[in-house]
């Protein structure tokens, strides 16, 4: 196998939400990680590297932070945007609504009533008067679309959120609520933050097909499962592994070894870093907006920066998918990713 990946010029440095006008960074620095895996100062330090080295896109959750306290993450982002003044206008905000934040039988779901003082509260753990993007976590099925939108539009309409976005939606909920959205002729979804990657495929018969339809930016998350694509065979001999030897990454090693195996062999193959080669694939793939990431260290934001500048040929995107063959092994979809 040739070396014939090569690290390209710098890409254009911001494209569009979707069919919306507000440039975002192909990078989405991420904050899961924060409070518990990332302490609170290195932190801090993150988000000044990622801003200097212009990722312009901050995502966060109302229950990040949850090792601490639900909500921890949210206020130290607020601290973040505090420390300089203008920060604020530098950054595209983003944050989500709809988890659990307590046993409280209406803390949690996409009622109306949640979703507004879901926000005032976020508002307030920010910082800020404005959330720029603002995701609802997950489907609640028991709310109606009429209840969901009369809390956004109410929350644009007063200037509190900007973009009304989406997680973890099937195709078919995306479709639904931009039906409901054009009913009410308002925007309706902004994006659509999904599971996506070379081990998880599972996004490519609808969720990505539905988003293009309407227009939707597509955010993929954990890019690299959890570590499972980092290098984590190389880690765990090193006894380096850390993110990758814990939850999802864990959990999933067993059954897909043989192909990570034959992944981090293709990756040395190509004198590339399998971090890099992960995330520089989900960034190729058609219909992908950007990427959410979650750094623990400035060396793994370097690493991410270099994979957006790393081109994979046809040859080496066919390879990759031998080894992690689309969902079906290819076979179409309800309504097949036509490239």
């Amino acid at each position: 196998m040739t070396d014939s990946a090569a690290p390209q010029p710098d890409p254009e440095p911001y494209v569009r939400l979707g069919r919306l006008a507000t440039r975002v960074s192909r990078l989405w620095l991420g904050t899961v990680n924060f409070s518990g895996r990332v302490e609170d100062d290195d932190a801090l330090r993150l988000m000044d590297e990622a801003l200097d080295r212009g990722i312009n896109c901050v995502d966060t959750a109302d229950i990040y932070g949850w090792r601490v306290h639900k909500g921890h993450t949210e206020e130290l982002v607020g601290r973040w945007l505090a420390q300089q003044g203008g920060r604020r206008d530098n950054v595209v905000l983003a944050t989500k609504v709809g988890g659990e934040m307590s046993e409280r039988a209406n803390d949690g779901g996409l009622s109306a009533r949640h979703i507004v003082t879901a926000c005032e509260q976020s508002l307030r753990r920010l910082g800020v008067e404005r959330i720029d993007l603002y995701q609802m976590h997950r489907i609640d099925r028991a709310a109606p679309w009429d209840e969901v939108w009369q809390a956004m539009d109410h929350l644009v309409s007063s200037g509190k959120v900007c973009y009304v976005g989406s997680s973890n939606f099937a195709g078919w909920h995306i479709s639904e609520a931009q039906a409901s959205a054009r009913r009410r002729n308002t925007l309706g979804l902004a994006s659509e933050q999904c599971l996506y990657n070379l081990a998880a495929r599972h996004a490519e018969l609808e969720v990505l097909p539905a988003a293009h339809h309407h227009g939707l930016a597509t955010l993929a998350w954990s890019p690299l499962h959890g570590g499972l694509l980092s290098g984590v065979l190389d880690k765990l001999n090193s006894g380096t592994a850390v993110k990758s030897a814990q939850g999802r990454a864990q959990t999933l090693l067993p059954s897909l070894r043989p192909a990570i195996e034959e992944y981090e062999a293709f990756c040395r193959g190509i004198g590339h870093h399998p971090a890099e080669v992960g995330l520089a694939w989900v960034l190729s793939r058609q219909g992908v907006t950007g990427a959410v990431i979650g750094p623990r260290t400035v060396e793994h934001l370097e690493s991410a920066l270099r994979a957006t500048r790393l081109h994979l040929d046809d040859d080496q995107l066919a390879g990759l998918d031998r080894i992690f063959p689309p969902v079906g092994r290819g076979g179409p979809g309800p309504e097949a990713w036509a490239g």
